[in-house]
């Protein structure tokens, strides 16, 4: 059963049309992956899935209780935790203090257990903005493991790392997702997105289509023909 769900998402801005009828589902025990190309609504659904944009209709489900006006605070008390495509930290403070203030705000993991498990034990007392793009990524993924989530929706998470630090990330998330996490992955990386996937939904003209396990996903024509080439 689905642990998070948008369900018949539709959203607009201005004129434009984004979103028809669309859906989200988060899985206990699953990562599953978003697939589409840029500027198709891959982020605005899973932005609304997490209530940090209302949608014009359509409704949030999260641990069995429907929700039509639901907010991202709300979500993270009960759990779910959104990694953006942007900076999660703040400049102002080290990768450590920060770290500590999630742990505290939330009864969270260890700082230390989790900066040890993502291997950034030795930039934890030095600000984002002198980290590596991996080095931030790894440091997100301490976030995560401090905060200890029920559900996670990542958005585009392996943009612009290297393959030792995507390993590293496909390592994390399977490890969540055998823990019961919920786990939601977007992005274009779509070899190594398929090897972490168990379920693939791909996402088209405003709404979207599960295409199943990644085995049955390689034989979708617009997801080969976009992503995989000539077979």
């Amino acid at each position: 059963m689905a642990l998070l769900v948008a369900d018949s998402i539709v959203k607009s801005y201005r004129s434009r049309r984004i979103l028809t009828s669309a859906s989200l589902r988060a899985v206990a025990g699953e990562v599953r992956v978003v697939f589409g190309r840029n500027g198709i609504g891959k982020s605005t659904l899973m932005k609304i899935a997490v209530g940090r944009m209302q949608p014009d209709s359509g409704v949030i489900i999260y641990d069995g209780r429907a929700r039509l006006n639901v907010h991202q605070a709300e979500l993270a008390r009960e759990g779910v935790f959104y990694l953006a495509d942007e900076h999660l930290f703040s400049s102002a403070f080290s990768i450590r203090r920060q770290l500590h203030f999630l742990q505290e705000t939330f009864d969270g993991g260890s700082v230390e257990e989790a900066a040890e498990r993502v291997g950034i034990k030795h930039v934890l007392d030095r600000r984002p903005y002198v980290l590596s793009g991996g080095e931030c990524r790894r440091a997100e993924l301490a976030a995560v493991l401090v905060r200890r989530p029920r559900c996670l929706v990542a958005d585009e998470p392996y943009r612009g790392i290297a393959p030792k630090d995507a390993e590293e990330l496909s390592t994390v998330f399977r490890e969540l997702a055998s823990s019961g996490c919920a786990v939601v992955l977007s992005g274009h990386e779509v070899h190594t997105l398929l090897d972490v996937a168990d379920h693939v939904t791909w996402c088209e003209s405003g709404t979207t289509q599960e295409l199943g396990s990644p085995t049955q996903a390689k034989s979708h024509e617009q997801l080969r023909r976009g992503y995989l080439g000539p077979t």
